[in-house]
């Protein structure tokens, strides 16, 4: 059975021990939950009929918000920990950093690396961590840089989100040695970049389809509780519908089909836009959406965090690097709202916009 746990659990890696040798199947409670998102898992579970394997389960949020639970077998983990141990150099010692909420499968596949004998874990802010790795996100690297990194951080696993060149160069230029990877919680690791662009992580194997990535690899999960996601397995092989290109056996990205923008008889891909959004100085992060509009279809949108005041420079940089229709028509600056793991929330950002909680700029 699924065996809910606070995450706030005084000794929460002997908790999810003692759930695992008794049979049961860990599920980490977030306190930052909302009573209704809170029923709804609890609904899920009481209705649960488990795989035989089924050894962990997560949380993860769709494009509605609505939440999924992930189910998988203790191997689609253990398969990998040998690879990334060597990526955080394991045997050093020094423990791994771990910011991201354990509710976060980031999080909760390196609690189960430990349970196995990978390195310990150290839960909540890196500064003080003494941990000589880190596992996380590119916001969290950003927030180790910003504050100082730490003298025993040493090397660096990053995922959840697109790591950028610059947030790369500063992190290699502190002594930190970065391994970047592209994974979702029902493939888990999927590609590797270890500074010369994204791989198949040892194991995989990576195919495009009509635009659309598929992998075949002994990491992917067993399904969902309750109402399917975007999960989808065909002989072997599985796919998130994440839309990609694969050329010179690297593997370049370019979003979630369903996150394309149509706009004029334009198809707008937002990573793209992002990835130039992103690399003007003073824009911390950056996301693109699109906001229905007759009669071109959608407008695009974006929303930016910025590292101060607004830089003057945007419209100018945004015209030069961007074709007409891939160009924001529509402003927004704030707090990106962020997953538990810390990957921006994107449906509550456009909730945010259409709500007009979002404070919208002339640019």
């Amino acid at each position: 059975m699924i065996v809910l746990v606070r995450d706030d659990t005084v000794d929460l890696l002997a908790r999810l021990r003692e759930i695992r040798e008794a049979g049961d199947v860990p599920l980490v409670d977030d306190s930052r939950w909302s009573g209704a998102y809170r029923a709804a898992i609890a609904a899920m579970i009481a209705e649960a009929d488990l795989p035989r394997d089924a050894a962990w389960a997560s949380v993860t949020s769709g494009s509605s918000g609505s939440p999924r639970v992930v189910l998988r077998s203790a191997a689609s983990w253990e398969d990998s920990f040998d690879t990334v141990g060597e990526v955080l150099g394991a045997g050093v010692g020094g423990g791994v950093a771990l910011p991201a909420p354990p509710t976060s499968s980031l999080t909760l596949f390196s609690l189960a690396h430990t349970l196995a004998g990978g390195p310990a874990p150290v839960l909540g802010p890196v500064a003080a961590s003494g941990a000589a790795s880190l596992h996380g996100t590119p916001q969290a690297l950003r927030a180790v840089l910003d504050a100082g990194v730490p003298t025993p951080l040493r090397a660096a696993l990053i995922g959840g989100s697109h790591l950028d060149p610059e947030l790369r160069e500063r992190a290699e230029a502190a002594g930190i040695r970065m391994t970047a990877y592209y994974g979702a919680a029902e493939l888990s690791f999927v590609a590797i970049d270890e500074g010369d662009g994204l791989r198949a992580f040892p194991g995989v194997e990576l195919d495009v389809r009509d635009g659309v990535l598929w992998v075949r690899s002994p990491f992917i999960a067993s399904g969902y509780l309750g109402a399917g996601g975007p999960l989808r397995q065909d002989d072997g092989w599985a796919t998130v519908g994440d839309r990609a290109e694969l050329v010179d056996g690297r593997l370049r990205l370019l979003g979630r089909a369903d996150d394309a923008i149509l706009s004029a008889s334009a198809t707008i891909v937002p990573e793209e836009v992002e990835a130039v959004l992103r690399g003007i100085p003073g824009v911390r992060d950056a996301v693109v959406f699109g906001l229905p509009r007759e009669p071109v279809g959608a407008l695009v949108a974006a929303f930016l965090e910025l590292d101060g005041d607004l830089p003057e420079d945007v419209r100018a940089r945004v015209d030069a690097q961007l074709a007409p229709a891939h160009r924001p028509r529509q402003w927004f600056t704030g707090v990106i709202p962020r997953t538990a793991s810390g990957k921006p929330a994107r449906a509550d950002v456009v909730r945010r916009v259409r709500a007009g909680e979002a404070h919208r700029r002339a640019i």
